[in-house]
């Protein structure tokens, strides 16, 4: 476009310099009759001759130019047809080919007996298949893997830490036995009209049992503290020989004072076998509450001792802090002594006990997460919970009634039968071992696998146990034929 605006310019030149010339060619003519002859042209002749040869080859120029842009626009245009041509070439090619790929589906579908939506449903089931079958084979070289580096290195650890520890187990009840010198004082006991007894029973909050059980008096009361208290006060007035309301209220008030300082002896006794230093006074004294507490039958401050002992053996064992593992074991259980006075779990309330009464933030920590309450983050705090469910599931460590116990069993059996494909179940060695059979032809030996660790991971979100509770998954195909 530049070109033929250019060679338009030069045109215009070309003709305003033929129209000059043209003017000054008669007066030169006049110029030349009227002067004498000379030996060469003017001057300015010979300008305008060369101007005009200038303009002469530029339109040349011009005109060469004209005919090269015009034959490159004609090629552009033949290559504009030639593309257009396969434009339509393969835009006819490619309704060829979706009319033969439409041809073979239908083909293959007539062949297989299967639409294509069918076919790809069969194919991505396959693919899932495949996959959960190599997911299984992994997760099982995994487990395999690991159990044989973490079964080792647990065995040494766990029975150097039992072997070295030899601990006590108190299986109390929720009964107290009051001894008497003789059957005549249970009728001062009851009082006249049953205003004796019915005072005790006020002021301590515990059941009074008088019944035909020869020369004794049972106290009942899921409290161990009130039921320690009316035992220290049904003794102190048996001591005395008067029982009447009076008395039995400046009886109570005595023996609920001494109660205190027994449970500050009881503290300061678990503290230094425990081996702890430096604690609290007042978490000495709510430690010493627990002595009066059980779980399961077994006595917490007592369990909480062991646990001190435990964790630090295994502390030790793995190069953790053993003075951190020992003051979250023996504290880890203090939130039941106040669990009644304070909202939340034992554990959370115990860890901001600690914290109120000037303990790390490590030993916190550990006393928080031994149920899982809070995700623990420390070795120690593994430490604990391994302390923890090693004193509760050692063999007569602790007990339950026989409702919970059959209770217990029953949610095991229950929660294992709900799965598809599940034949019988059965829940052995109280609780602690559950057997799952299987019917083989609706469960492969890969989905037993994944069976067993579903199965395991609802016991730990549902159900509530103390230890651990093993999950056995079978799986087994018998041919049966009779001979007649």
């Amino acid at each position: 476009m530049e070109t033929l605006i250019g060679a338009a310019l030069i045109g215009v030149a070309i003709v305003v310099a033929a129209l000059v010339y043209g003017r000054q060619r008669p007066a030169a003519a006049v110029a030349a009759a009227v002067a004498p002859p000379s030996s060469g042209p003017p001057p300015e002749d010979a300008e305008l001759a060369r101007r005009a040869a200038e303009l002469e080859r530029s339109a040349v120029r011009t005109a060469a130019l004209e005919a090269a842009l015009d034959r490159r626009g004609a090629d552009l245009d033949r290559r504009e047809a030639e593309l257009e041509r396969r434009d339509q070439h393969l835009r006819a090619h490619s309704t060829e080919i979706e009319q033969l790929r439409a041809q073979r589906e239908q083909s293959l579908e007539r062949i297989a007996g299967l639409s294509a939506g069918q076919a790809k449903q069969a194919l991505l089931k396959d693919v899932e298949d495949d996959a959960r079958h190599d997911a299984v084979r992994v997760l099982r070289q995994v487990e395999e893997e690991t159990k044989r580096d973490a079964e080792r290195r647990v065995r040494s650890i766990l029975s150097v830490a039992m072997q070295r520890l030899a601990a006590s187990h108190a299986a109390e009840t929720t009964v107290s036995v009051v001894q008497l010198p003789s059957d005549d004082m249970k009728g001062r006991i009851i009082g006249r009209e049953g205003r004796n007894i019915r005072a005790l029973e006020n002021l301590t909050g515990v059941d009074f049992i008088i019944d035909d059980t020869p020369n004794a008096v049972v106290l009942s009361a899921f409290d161990g503290v009130r039921r320690e208290v009316a035992r220290m006060t049904l003794e102190k007035l048996l001591q005395d020989g008067r029982i009447h309301p009076a008395r039995i209220e400046e009886t109570y008030y005595q023996a609920k004072s001494e109660l205190e300082s027994h449970m500050l002896e009881a503290g300061e006794e678990a503290v230094f076998e425990a081996g702890v230093q430096g604690l609290d006074p007042e978490l000495v004294k709510i430690l010493g509450r627990l002595k009066f507490r059980t779980s399961y039958g077994q006595n917490v401050l007592a369990h909480s001792v062991e646990c001190a002992h435990l964790a630090a053996l295994m502390a030790s064992e793995l190069g953790a802090s053993t003075k951190t593992a020992r003051r979250a074991a023996l504290l880890h259980d203090i939130g039941k002594a106040v669990s009644h006075e304070v909202e939340g779990p034992h554990a959370l309330v115990g860890g901001d006990l600690a914290r109120r009464h000037g303990e790390a933030e490590a030993v916190a920590h550990a006393m928080e997460a031994h149920h899982n309450e809070v995700e623990p983050q420390t070795v120690e705090a593994v430490i604990v919970q391994a302390a923890d469910a090693l004193s509760g599931a050692r063999p007569g460590a602790r007990g339950e009634s026989l409702e919970q116990y059959v209770k217990r069993l029953r949610d095991l059996e229950k929660l294992a039968t709900r799965h598809d494909g599940v034949d019988k179940v059965y829940a052995m060695q109280a609780g602690r071992e559950i057997r799952v059979i299987v019917e083989p032809g609706a469960i492969s030996d890969d989905k037993a696998i994944a069976l067993s660790h579903k199965i395991a991971r609802e016991i730990e979100q549902e159900l509530e146990y103390p230890g651990q509770i093993k999950v056995t998954v079978i799986r087994e195909s018998r041919a049966v034929d009779y001979a007649k």
